[in-house]
């Protein structure tokens, strides 16, 4: 049997348990989300970088091309007669830094330098090609040095001729290639086998440091691409994540908050109460009632037993107050009621056969007692003696003294329970009239020592004895209190020197095997259980 403290502690450990791990739970999750969400939109950032880097590189050759149609016609012509449209054409376009007409493979004309004479695959060795190219170089003339993007144009099947626009590479990449750090640490342009990095040199080789996440990016139009690299989008969210723990905390506490008022009742002793009720956890035992002169069993007094099959065996004197103090001691009594009626066949069918069922005087508030008498004992029509037993622990209302004597009038019974023990038991007597009272256990255990209760007993018999109440003595458990309490009038007898509390179906056997005087052996025949 599990006492009060361990079980509500146990409880509570568990409600303490259910919302840190709400908590966590939702801090967790709260960073989760933001670590995705950064991540994406990280992700996203890059993404987008890369795309706007080819799409205005490629807006760049796009301009190239819408005039490329003029620039054909020129090849051929004398530079003099062409020289200045080539300078015009240039300054227009703005992001070019020369052109150059190409005739029979040589360089004939400059945009920049005029005439010229020299022979293309001087400077660069694929040129001329019969097909357009793109190509990735060092400027050798202007700005020694420097990159350059060289876009070729054939217009004459052998390749020799064509058009040649040097792109300023070099002011472009200081526009569009910029990194933006933290999250893109380098760009690359790369096309064919050369590489341009931001503020560098043109290179041939290409490498990145360990750990960085590359993101490339081709061009639909031209043979180009833009590498992008980093730390990559999750490291920088996750670098990032402090910043979103006081939002996680925030939520986290508000959710176990809530936790905590959603498990007030679902994690509590009453909630079990409650499952136990429904799930028929609770068990009726009984103790028999002896009378006192012929030893013969008179009645019962019904119990109630709770074993949970998550914390086992629970003591009466651990669920019953705390279902009084929560007010569920009224379902708990109704239960009884409902299923002392429907074990009936187990006692005596005889009007003199007592059951004693115990009863709050909260079940009595608007006739709540009735009412479920009604329903369930009354309908059934049972032929036993229903006695029901009051304790002292609260006040009876004036308007629940009415409903008493309309019990009175129904045939049942009342008696005081644990007389002696509570409040107001004089007052009790003079308003309810019980037909019994019962001397509580503590009072018959004093019997033969010095103890004040032994006087109490006493006193308690000759008022029984003086209102002409029958007295039940609870507790008995030696010869000697037996043979006291016989001696002194008192009519029936109740206790472990009888018969332990025992299940219903139980009930029959022991009936039958007992027999006036009863055996001592008849106190074992049941397994231990603790009284109410």
């Amino acid at each position: 049997m599990q006492n009060a403290q361990t079980i509500i502690k146990n409880y509570r450990r568990k409600r303490v348990i259910v919302c840190v791990t709400v908590a966590l739970l939702t801090l967790i999750l709260t960073l989760g989300i933001r670590f995705v969400s950064q991540r994406n939109a990280n992700q996203e950032r890059i993404l987008d970088f890369a795309s706007y880097t080819v799409r205005s590189l490629d807006n760049v050759l796009l301009s190239l091309e819408r005039r490329r149609n003029l620039l054909q016609t020129l090849v051929g012509e004398p530079c003099p007669q062409v020289h200045l449209v080539l300078r015009k054409q240039a300054a227009i376009l703005q992001t070019v830094r020369s052109i150059a007409l190409i005739k029979d493979g040589i360089l004939y004309c400059s945009s920049i330098f005029g005439s010229r004479n020299v022979l293309v695959r001087d400077f660069q060795p694929v040129l001329p090609a019969s097909k357009p190219k793109l190509i990735l170089s060092t400027d050798q003339w202007l700005l020694k040095g420097s990159p350059i993007l060289i876009q070729w144009t054939p217009i004459s099947p052998s390749g020799e001729d064509g058009v040649m626009e040097i792109v300023n590479i070099d002011l472009i990449t200081r526009m569009i290639l910029e990194p933006q750090t933290p999250l893109i640490t380098d760009v690359v342009l790369t096309v064919g086998d050369h590489y341009l990095r931001y503020g560098q040199q043109v290179t041939e080789t290409l490498s990145f440091d360990d750990g960085d996440s590359l993101l490339e990016k081709a061009s639909t139009h031209y043979p180009f691409s833009i590498t992008v690299s980093g730390p990559g989008p999750g490291e920088m969210a996750l670098i990032n994540l402090p910043t979103q723990l006081p939002l996680g905390l925030m939520l986290s506490l508000l959710l176990g908050y809530i936790a905590w008022l959603a498990t007030a009742r679902r994690m509590s002793f009453t909630w079990e109460i409650n499952m136990g009720i429904a799930a028929r956890e609770f068990e009726l035992f009984c103790q028999p009632l002896v009378n006192a002169r012929t030893q013969d069993c008179i009645g019962v007094e019904i119990l109630l037993r709770w074993h949970n099959p998550r914390q086992g065996w629970i003591s009466p004197e651990v669920f019953i107050p705390l279902a009084e103090e929560h007010n569920l001691i009224v379902p708990l009594t109704r239960y009884v009621i409902t299923e002392t009626v429907r074990q009936i066949g187990y006692f005596p069918a005889s009007n003199s056969f007592q059951i004693g069922i115990n009863v709050a005087a909260s079940h009595f508030r608007r006739a709540t007692l009735l009412q479920d008498l009604n329903r369930a004992w009354f309908s059934a029509k049972p032929t036993q003696q229903l006695i029901i037993e009051l304790t002292e622990r609260d006040d009876l209302l004036d308007v629940d003294y009415r409903i008493v004597r309309e019990l009175h009038r129904e045939g049942v019974k009342l008696a005081i329970d644990d007389f002696g023990t509570g409040n107001s038991s004089l007052s009790w007597l003079e308003k309810l009239h019980p037909d019994v009272l019962k001397i509580d256990k503590s009072f018959t255990t004093a019997i033969g020592t010095d103890a004040v209760n032994s006087t109490v007993t006493d006193i308690i018999i000759a008022l029984g004895q003086r209102l002409n109440i029958e007295l039940v003595a609870e507790g008995v458990e030696t010869e000697e209190q037996s043979r006291y309490l016989r001696r002194h009038g008192v009519h029936n007898l109740q206790g472990f020197f009888y018969a332990r509390p025992m299940p219903l179906r139980e009930f029959p056997k022991w009936l039958a095997e007992s027999s006036p005087p009863p055996a001592h052996h008849n106190g074992h025949i049941v397994p231990l259980m603790p009284l109410r």
